[in-house]
């Protein structure tokens, strides 16, 4: 059954310590959750930032290690980019979508286009290393549905680890789900009707994305909120996956 409520809430997990690889990230989370006076409940949304899931799965790479190829310091040369991240860059990537102006936008594994294929100076474990995007967020994200799921009794509850990117078209960069869990990415409703009786062929409604935009006007760069808690959203419980944003590349008008 779906939940239907007149507001949302969204709170700041404002007491986890840092992230490191290795670190039991779940129980670091339901420690944070439960000392910010929270307590999960049913059909509460957990929006989690990719930089401490990358942290905690070991998605590091020490730049001291890295030996750039031939075709990275020319790109490095163009873009004025440290040549050892255009390597890790390409190493992330499938293709590259356009380059101009020192951009590199790359096409990820799982799909995601976006600068430096996510690859990140930013926040990064020490100095001279980068941090990648995990390796399939899909996973983290029902990793951390299972063991947040037991905070709360077992009651369903969502896990959406989110990042930020920029838009085509529009200036500015917005949160973004990248792993999805317990929680349909998208809400389709082709085949309903608008309010003039119409039905509705091409509404399909990024639910994840706007659950992830939300908790970044909490997770705002520095102010260390790597975590929030969205309550109040109706939601029916699914097998959603955040692969379920790319748009397949033949319904693609952009490619």
């Amino acid at each position: 059954m779906t939940v239907r409520r007149a507001a949302i809430e969204c709170h700041a997990i404002e007491t986890l310590p840092l992230v490191h690889p290795g670190d039991d990230l779940p129980a670091l989370l339901a420690r944070a959750i439960r000392t910010t006076g929270v307590a999960l409940a049913p059909y509460d949304v957990v929006a989690v930032c990719q930089k401490i899931v990358s942290k905690a799965e070991g998605r590091i790479v020490d730049l001291a290690g890295i030996t750039p190829s031939a075709f990275a310091t020319r790109i490095a040369a163009s873009t004025g980019k440290d040549a050892r991240v255009v390597e890790v860059i390409l190493r992330e990537s499938t293709r590259i979508v356009k380059m101009a102006d020192g951009h590199l936008i790359c096409e990820t594994g799982p799909g995601w286009i976006c600068a430096n294929a996510g690859v990140d100076e930013s926040n990064a474990e020490r100095l001279d290393s980068v941090t990648l995007l995990p390796h399939d967020a899909d996973a983290s994200a029902e990793a951390l549905r299972v063991r947040l799921s037991a905070e709360a009794d077992g009651a369903p509850v969502g896990v959406v680890v989110t990042d930020t990117f920029g838009r085509p078209w529009r200036d500015g960069l917005v949160d973004v789900a990248l792993g999805v869990a317990g929680i349909g990415a998208v809400l389709d409703y082709r085949g309903a009707t608008d309010m003039g009786g119409r039905e509705l062929h091409h509404t399909l409604i990024a639910q994840a994305d706007a659950i992830a935009a939300a908790a970044g006007l909490l997770m705002v760069k520095g102010a260390g909120i790597p975590a929030v808690v969205v309550r109040g959203l109706g939601w029916e419980r699914t097998t959603g996956r955040g692969r379920d944003l790319v748009r397949p590349a033949a319904l693609d008008l952009f490619r």
